[in-house]
């Protein structure tokens, strides 16, 4: 008895669920149908296939005014009505398997091609009766009734093709845009990801040279690094992760990590900055430098015994954004550059993004030139449209 009252209730959530989402499938089709679009592309059809047979028509009524001609024409205004009709037969079929949609729908389609053809063939008794005798010598046997007929089926089966044809394109469209937007939401995260990945690198480096600092005693310089770090991670938090930055802004957040790093070198480390005009008033994707100056302190200063010089330059060329970041060593130092191929962290996650935001069109290049080390980003002037629309 336990387990009947227990099993219940999850059968009956179970069917409540069934009913919910064939509830929900039904309701998605039908927004993809519009009626205001069923009754265009009918007017359109009817009116071609009015065009069609009007020389038919007019050979018809050959020796009667036009009178009779357009009373003729008008029976298409009933025709459309009776299009109308038959699209509620195309939107109550939508949500069903095509081995049931198919015959329901040719049904309705034999259907209201029987109707019309007699109303064809009541109207023209009425108008022979009440307004021009002359449509009492037109046919009405079954010869034409099965030619209207026949014809009826052929235009009202085009009719219904073009509902499911226009179902079908309004479902692509949003299914195009589910994508779209999906794929949106994936490259957002896939960012963020990527950039959350920077602070846990960075922390890590920044807590180890505290505690270095800590261990040799050098307890002012210590804290001097800790009030620096926690600026700048304040700082560094309040950025849009996947957002955008100037680049003046983004090189000053650099300075702030920088200041961090001079409390543990000191005069090892040595920086120079420049950043023209153009170039700083350039939008680019934020924490795009700091990465690269890191990995110059971290493979250049850290290592070396001598004063490294890391010079970050950035210049507007042939309508693109250069930003080059260079760490010059000592002769003695040369050494370390023997064997580097630039796939460190750092540098795998800037060409990662920059390959999420700007696809083919930006680059990343590192590796040892001349006896120093230099990462170059080439990136286009104009952000992709996706992160414009993201507030700087």
């Amino acid at each position: 008895m336990t387990t009947i009252a227990r099993d219940r209730p999850r059968f009956r959530g179970q069917n409540h669920s069934l009913f919910q989402r064939i509830a929900r499938r039904m309701e998605e089709s039908l927004a993809y149908s519009r009626w205001w679009e069923a009754l265009r592309s009918t007017i359109a059809l009817w009116f071609f296939v009015l065009l069609m047979f009007l020389p038919l028509i007019i050979r018809r009524h050959e020796g009667e005014d036009w009178t009779g001609v357009a009373i003729d024409c008008s029976t298409f205004l009933y025709s459309i009505a009776l299009a109308m009709l038959m699209y509620l037969a195309s939107r109550v079929t939508m949500t069903m398997p095509a081995w049931m949609r198919l015959p329901l729908r040719a049904g309705a389609v034999i259907a209201t091609a029987a109707v019309n053809t007699v109303l064809d063939l009541l109207f023209q008794g009425w108008i022979g009766d009440h307004v021009a005798t002359a449509w009492q010598t037109l046919p009405t046997d079954f010869v034409r009734a099965y030619s209207s007929m026949l014809n009826y089926i052929l235009v009202f089966g085009a009719n219904m093709v073009l509902f499911h044809v226009n179902h079908a394109r309004r479902a692509a469209i949003a299914q195009e845009r589910r994508l779209a937007q999906a794929d949106k939401a994936a490259q957002a995260a896939q960012l963020q990801a990527l950039r959350y990945q920077l602070n846990p690198h960075f922390l890590f480096n920044a807590l180890n040279s505290i505690s270095s600092l800590i261990v040799t005693r050098r307890n002012d310089d210590a804290e001097a690094m800790t009030e620096r770090l926690s600026t700048f991670l304040r700082n560094s938090l309040n950025a849009d992760p996947a957002g955008l930055t100037r680049l003046d802004d983004e090189l000053a957040l650099t300075e702030e990590y920088l200041q961090i790093e001079s409390v543990r070198f000191g005069d090892r480390l040595d920086v120079t900055v420049h950043c023209a005009d153009d170039a700083c008033n350039a939008i680019i994707p934020s924490f795009l430098v700091q990465p690269l100056v890191e990995n110059a302190v971290k493979h250049g200063v850290a290592r070396s015994r001598e004063p490294v010089h890391i010079q970050i330059d950035a210049a507007i060329e042939e309508g693109g954004l250069r930003i080059t970041v260079a760490n010059e060593l000592g002769e003695k130092d040369a050494d370390m550059l023997r064997g580097t191929t630039g796939a460190g962290f750092g540098i795998a996650n800037v060409r990662r993004r920059l390959e999420n935001i700007y696809g083919g069109a930006a680059t990343l290049n590192a590796g040892p030139e001349h006896g120093r080390y230099i990462a170059t980003i080439l990136i286009p002037r104009d952000p992709p449209r996706e992160l414009t629309q993201r507030p700087v």
